[in-house]
């Protein structure tokens, strides 16, 4: 019975599906489903706060529940996240600490409040379990290959830590013979310090703290003396631009460098205004704006060609990456912001520029 039942069943959904469908015109049912759960969104990548767990003074560590839309990181990577402050939503990038696939789904970004850091201020001082932020998925090449090397050393110095805890949380089953060698003021500024003399104690690896209070600043030449078989290690180093300047220096003249890899943290701030140059990077058009004219309008009378639909901020038709610079939302008020190189997705139909920005068609 219920067999003969199911073809009809099948044919009344569809028919109910296609009624809602036509009476939400020009929005779809699952439009409504992303306004009710902001996180199963088509369109964006979004994730909400579900801890702020402090780890040292100034020093936080971020769980994030990701949408249905996150794909799996490699241990090592980073992600972008937008957050919104003050009306302006603005785009940094942090190291992701946790292990890939989580049988709860959470990943976790551990951030440090830098001196008058927005961003930075605001996620580990300020933000609150159920907020929403945005994503961009994980990207980043500082990773270890399929087959890590049997020595295996990490120089880290500050919140140049974060990106390891990630590889060490991974891949510690798989690493024979770890040193890792990390610079902080004292023992109490270690990010996750007890975690790692945890793991030096059982044995998984070889930790060698340096206190710039006590210490002072690790010198690059010391390595050989830390670490005497140098030489034989893969190494991967993370921190402040002077010190990994001074590695790579170090690793050349003894003919190392292809041995050493590094990740550089950039602070990127952009101002935003009203108005400004709008490069399309497929042409290289450029078109000068005043703030008011969406950037759909404006590419359209300069002749370029533009997606688009509904016009209206609805279909999200017209959606193209943001490169740089920022574009301010003409509905709204709220501004986004991108730096050199990113790929941060925007509507042209409702935003316009708010300071220089390219865009790529």
């Amino acid at each position: 019975m219920f067999t003969s039942l199911a073809p009809t069943t099948v044919r009344l959904r569809t028919g109910l599906q296609a009624l809602a469908g036509a009476a939400a015109t020009p929005l779809v049912p699952a439009d409504y489903l992303d306004l009710l759960d902001p996180l199963r969104s088509r369109t964006a990548l979004r994730a909400r706060i579900v801890e702020v767990r402090p780890e040292t003074p100034g020093v936080a560590t971020i769980v994030l529940q990701p949408g249905p839309g996150w794909q799996r990181h490699v241990p090592g990577q980073y992600l972008r996240i937008g957050v919104d402050v003050d009306g302006v939503r603005h785009w940094r990038a942090y190291s992701l600490t946790s292990r890939p696939g989580a049988s709860d789904r959470t990943i976790t970004i551990t951030v440090t409040a830098i001196a008058d850091g927005l961003v930075s201020g605001h996620l580990v001082h300020d933000a609150r379990p159920g907020q929403l932020v945005h994503l961009e998925p994980a990207t980043g090449e500082f990773t270890l290959p399929p087959t890590p090397p049997r020595q295996v050393l990490f120089v880290t110095a500050g919140s140049g830590l974060t990106p390891v805890l990630g590889m060490l949380r991974s891949h510690l089953d798989v690493l024979d013979d770890v040193v890792v060698v990390h610079s902080s003021p004292t023992a109490r500024d270690v990010i996750a310090g007890d975690e790692l003399r945890a793991m030096a104690a059982a044995g998984h690896i070889r930790l060698i703290e340096r206190h710039t209070a006590t210490d002072g600043r690790l010198d690059a030449a010391q390595l050989a003396g830390l670490v005497p078989d140098l030489t034989q290690r893969e190494t991967w180093a993370c921190g402040p631009a002077g010190l990994l300047d001074a590695l790579e220096e170090h690793f050349a003249a003894d003919g190392l460098l292809e041995q050493l890899h590094v990740e550089r943290f950039r602070p990127v701030i952009i101002e935003a205004g009203d108005g400004g140059t709008v490069t399309f990077l497929g042409t290289g058009r450029e078109v000068e704006t005043d703030g008011a004219t969406s950037l759909l309008d404006a590419g359209e009378d300069a002749g370029e060609l533009m997606p688009s639909g509904c016009r209206m901020g609805i279909c999200f038709g017209c959606v193209v990456p943001l490169r740089s610079g920022a574009v301010r939302d003409l509905r709204t008020g709220e501004v986004t912001v991108a730096a050199a190189g990113d790929d941060v997705r925007v509507q042209t139909c409702i935003n316009t520029a708010a300071a220089a920005c390219e865009l790529d068609l």
